[in-house]
């Protein structure tokens, strides 16, 4: 049966997908140029994954909690709440680098982390508006609204290193005052989406006419217990697998960034080999989630671990400009592929009024695995040097397959 899509619903998928093109550069600067902000105010490489360390604490903070607004009160309202926060962040991280005051540019780092994760329940909003059967498709098309964003990155970046060439300010500074233009931009095209995707996805059937919402097996109480998405195997492991993902790659930036920089690379070619992760991570969205529609989501979600655990090895056992850039690009779109598939998982278990918390719970997991994983990937380094680190980031994305094979073996007879 072919699913005809509303206009009204396509013009709301553009909005959204147009407002991620501009608010997206934002965190390619916190992975790009964080680490080095961090290092050159502190003067400790231990503190390099902090800025990592600390967008993961801002999702784990705000995740669930976003969720229970948007789930209370629509999508519409958390994410424009979130589009503030960063605007707020990104002035903070601002001063903060100019006066070299590493306390500014914590705090700032963590509100700014906190409202970029805050709209990322556009992707609840776009499993809402769409049936079972094209949820991987609608997130695939959020996703790649992302990486149009991020191509502006480094011609941001660009621009910045031309201007302090000029003396009109400084290299690391000025990316982040040019940001709250892209900031406004993508708030008036999520105030333009109506009615709200909540009210959408609780009324599927006056916009598909015919559909018939499938059963919930991790979401049948009334009331949302995230407990429940623990118990119930499939959901336990889409968990599991994103925030495995998510863990791996958080380490993987960091090293990506330090390992260029030690070579002489500028920070345009960083912000570069940064592009070439997010391709991976966001241009073949749209592919990966017809995909995850077609054959499955568990047939997408444990490849997608596969590719990040063969990437973070080529980018902490190779030493120049080309592997390290590659295996990047495959830890990335090894994120797309686990983190579409589990998203569109558990948007299908649950129902609508309990959507935002549950993907907001899955939210949560991988900032909590990707803050204590930055954390330590400083003082890996010092210890051990960056092959370690990255063949360590290779086993961080194993544990789900573990996980998974376990779990088959049980249910042998």
């Amino acid at each position: 049966m072919t699913i005809v899509v509303p206009a009204l619903i396509k013009r709301n998928m553009t909005l959204f997908a147009l407002s991620q093109s501009f608010t997206g550069a934002g965190m390619q600067f916190i992975y790009g140029l964080g680490p080095i902000m961090i290092v050159g105010i502190s003067g400790s490489s231990d503190l390099a994954g902090l800025s990592v360390a600390l967008v993961g604490l801002s999702r784990f903070l705000v995740s669930y909690p976003i969720g229970k607004i948007t789930d209370s009160f629509g999508r519409k309202p958390g994410i424009l709440l979130g589009l503030a926060l960063a605007m707020v962040g990104t002035c903070l991280i601002a001063f903060g680098q100019d006066w070299s005051n590493l306390a500014i540019v914590i705090i700032g780092i963590l509100v700014f982390g906190m409202g970029m994760n805050a709209a990322q329940q556009m992707r609840v909003g776009a499993t809402d508006m769409f049936p079972s059967a094209l949820r991987g498709q609608a997130l695939g098309y959020i996703a790649l609204g992302t990486f149009a964003g991020l191509i502006l990155s480094p011609a941001v970046v660009n621009l910045a290193e031309r201007l302090a060439e000029a003396g009109l300010g400084k290299s690391l500074v000025l990316p982040w005052l040019m940001l709250p233009v892209l900031i406004i931009i993508g708030a008036v095209l999520v105030f333009f989406v109506r009615p709200d995707p909540k009210e959408i996805g609780q009324n599927l059937r006056a916009y598909y006419p015919g559909y018939v919402e499938p059963p919930h097996p991790a979401g049948k109480r009334s009331s949302f217990v995230g407990g429940s998405l623990m118990k119930y195997a499939p959901t336990r492991l889409a968990i599991a697998a994103n925030a495995a993902a998510q863990g791996n790659m958080s380490i993987v930036m960091v090293l990506t960034s330090l390992v260029l920089q030690h070579h002489g690379h500028s920070l345009t070619a960083i912000a570069w080999a940064h592009l070439f992760h997010s391709a991976g991570m966001f241009a073949f969205s749209i592919p990966i989630g017809k995909i995850t529609d077609r054959i499955g989501r568990a047939k997408v979600m444990y490849p997608g671990l596969v590719l990040t655990i063969a990437g973070a090895a080529l980018v902490g056992l190779t030493t120049s400009y080309i592997p390290i850039t590659f295996g990047t690009f495959l830890v990335g779109i090894g994120w797309a592929m686990t983190n579409v598939a589990s998203t569109a998982l558990l948007a299908d278990e649950v129902e609508t009024s309990m959507r935002g918390r549950a993907i907001g719970t899955n939210d949560s997991w991988a900032g909590g695995v990707s803050l204590v994983l930055s954390i330590i990937t400083g003082p890996l380094i010092s210890a051990f040097g960056l092959p370690a680190s990255g063949l360590f980031a290779a086993c961080v994305a194993g544990v789900p397959l573990i996980m998974w094979g376990l779990d088959h073996a049980k249910a042998r007879p």
